[in-house]
């Protein structure tokens, strides 16, 4: 897929910002920002680097920004970045002389045009190096003086670094800069050093996530050079310390190459990444690390559909030998291994059964594993999950938790706890008894797919055709946190009542292999009446008491949206299945549009659940590019 964008965007920054793209390293690391090179998140930057202990988890803002000057013969300086301030000026405006941004291959490129002059900027990282090559390259018109304002910082990716503090220790060498013995920044072009504070950078996009929205940021120096001819280059590299030393054109080269041969699959790659202990998936761009429900809920889209069968095997044993008490972590991310999960698990013997139809030999590796699993859900484990010895279904739910999917807390309270005996969760767990059963018929998972199977076809229809979401709901009455939240608070033009509404998660029972129930047209195009959207499914129906329709705002109003009318992409995985099983068809045309419009050449996170269903949170994620990518 190659994007291309002219003048009539480039120059429009309402419409240049909010288009993010995003190079990454293959170690958790990345580049991002956006078309009109306006830093938007402080998460936005050349340098991103994981943490070569933790990984994802623990990214950290090195190299920030490049802001070049150009110097015509008649003596004129011409500068191509752009700044917004925290005042909201902004300067300088480089974004109004962009002709042309594309991406292409992967490497993203900018061309600005100045007269007869034409400057262009590409930007690479090396896969499986935390290292980025930054070229500006002369391609008309000349001569030219350039140089190269380098401006950075060492932080946590999730904060801020001001001049309340010390600058940034840096120690300057013959062709750049060594900051906080964390990073370089090398160039071929003369190193000018400098050491002074910009103060006051706004990054937008966190004011409007009500969150810290202006940070400072060190001058650290500058490169300057001539280009007398086009085709004349000035290359920076900056990398973690320790990192070999290659020329920027020879990064950017190999990694257009690399591109190439991706592919269709480059969308996918950028999530696969090699950590200290293995394989391993990003949740998503540019704030998660890596999560278990989400990977295994990925694992198809990611491994299977890509050919990445050996990296999967390598995956998929990694996070079996996490197990514990039968089940599967639900994160690190929080600094500790945390399996506050209903689901996760349950997916993970989905991905060990969908590996082996293609591997038999990573099944019967790992048959103690899968067999802790179905003992421990049975018996109990963690978060009073438990098989229900009476009709064979799964039962989950602890005070102050969300363990399925739908997991977010407004105050430490659950918005959608679901607690009881979740449709969704019941469907996997069908399902990998089923697929259990088939491999081993002698270990007595058949009659416990059977009674399970029997139960939830008999418990979860309603009269309409459609399912419940939960059964068996505990007394909500002598729940102890059944207060009022924010997200429970009405607003105008909404309904009070009892109106449950319709959830998407009743997909997985007519989607999945070994699904518990066969779909009926009619009850499936209800559903998709009530949450199918051009950009993926609504988590909860328009007209329910508790819809949210937009995902905006400060950290509690987006988590009380979040699966309360939110529209989710990856969910148009399990639709298509389950449309594919009676005949219905699924546009997705939407999805195709939208991968120009926001992290690009990506599928978002999430979107609005209403009209015009703008994209939100994270611009690039896992689950939703597995998943589209799995059924087109």
């Amino acid at each position: 897929m190659t994007i291309r964008f002219g003048p009539q965007l480039c120059t429009d920054l309402s419409e240049g910002a909010r288009r993010e793209w995003l190079v990454t390293d293959g170690l958790g690391g990345y580049a991002m920002g956006t078309v009109s090179g306006l830093r938007t998140r402080r998460y936005h930057g050349l340098l991103v680097v994981a943490d070569p202990v933790h990984g994802p988890a623990r990214r950290r803002l090195g190299l920030a920004s490049l802001d070049a000057t150009v110097t015509l013969e008649s003596g004129r300086s011409v500068r191509l970045g752009v700044h917004e301030w925290a005042d909201g000026t902004l300067d300088p405006r480089g974004h109004e002389l962009l002709a042309t941004f594309d991406l292409a291959d992967g490497i993203p490129r900018w061309r600005w045009q100045i007269g007869s002059v034409v400057i262009e900027r590409e930007i690479a990282m090396r896969h499986g190096e935390p290292a980025v090559a930054v070229v500006h390259r002369l391609v008309s018109g000349g001569p030219v003086e350039l140089t190269l304002a380098v401006l950075g910082t060492w932080r946590d990716v999730h904060g801020e670094r001001t001049a309340q503090g010390p600058p940034p220790e840096s120690v300057t060498t013959a062709d750049g800069v060594v900051v906080e013995r964390a990073y370089r920044v090398q160039g071929d072009a003369e190193w000018r050093a400098k050491g002074e504070w910009w103060f006051g950078v706004r990054h937008r996009e966190e004011a409007a996530r009500g969150l810290t929205p202006v940070e400072d940021l060190w001058h650290f120096g500058e490169y300057a050079g001539r280009l007398d001819r086009p085709g004349q280059a000035i290359g920076v590299t900056a990398s973690a310390e320790g990192t070999r030393v290659e020329p920027a054109e020879t990064t950017v080269e190999l990694a257009r190459d690399r591109g190439r041969r991706l592919g269709d699959d480059r969308a996918a790659d950028q999530f696969v990444i090699r950590t200290p202990t293995g394989p391993d998936v990003v949740a998503g761009y540019p704030w998660f690390g890596a999560w278990g429900r989400d990977t295994m809920i990925s694992y198809e889209g990611l491994f299977l559909a890509t050919g990445r069968l050996d990296e999967g095997r390598e995956l998929l044993r990694d996070y079996a030998a996490t197990l514990s008490e039968g089940m599967l972590a639900n994160t690190c991310d929080t600094g500790s291994r945390e399996y506050n999960t209903a689901d996760a698990t349950l997916w993970f013997l989905h991905a060990v059964d969908r590996h082996a139809r293609l591997d038999p030999d990573l099944a019967e590796e790992l048959r103690p594993q899968l067999r802790s699993v179905v003992d421990h859900h049975t018996w109990g484990t963690r978060y009073a999950i438990r098989m229900d010895p009476v009709d064979g279904l799964l039962s989950q739910g602890a005070d102050g938790e969300a363990l399925t999917w739908m997991d977010a807390r407004v105050d430490g309270v659950p918005v959608t706890q679901r607690a009881g005996k979740a449709v969704d969760v019941n469907a996997l767990w069908v399902n990998g008894l089923a697929g259990l059963a088939e491999r081993w018929p002698e270990d007595g998972y058949r009659r416990l797919h059977d009674r399970a199977r029997e139960s939830f076809q008999a418990r979860f229809p309603r009269e309409d055709g459609l399912l419940h979401d939960v059964l068996d709901e505990p007394d909500q009455r002598t729940r102890p946190d059944r207060r009022t939240r924010p997200d429970q608070r009405t607003r105008p033009g909404q309904r009070i009542g009892r109106d449950p509404g319709v959830r998407p998660n009743q997909l997985l029972a007519w989607s999945l292999p070994y699904a518990p129930l066969t779909p009926e047209p009619e009850p499936l195009r209800r559903l998709m009446d009530h949450l199918l959207t051009p950009m993926g499914l609504r988590s909860l129906s328009p007209e329910a008491d508790g819809y949210r329709g937009r995902h905006r705002g400060t950290p509690a109003e987006r988590d009380g949206a979040y699966h309360q009318g939110t529209v989710w992409p990856w969910l148009l995985g399990p639709l298509h299945d389950a449309a594919a099983k009676v005949g219905l068809e699924v546009d997705g045309s939407g999805i195709e549009a939208h991968r120009t419009d926001y992290g690009l050449g990506s599928v978002s996170e999430t979107a609005d659940g209403d009209a015009p269903h703008g994209a939100t949170g994270c611009p690039f994620q896992a689950w939703s590019v597995a998943e589209t990518t799995r059924v087109t």
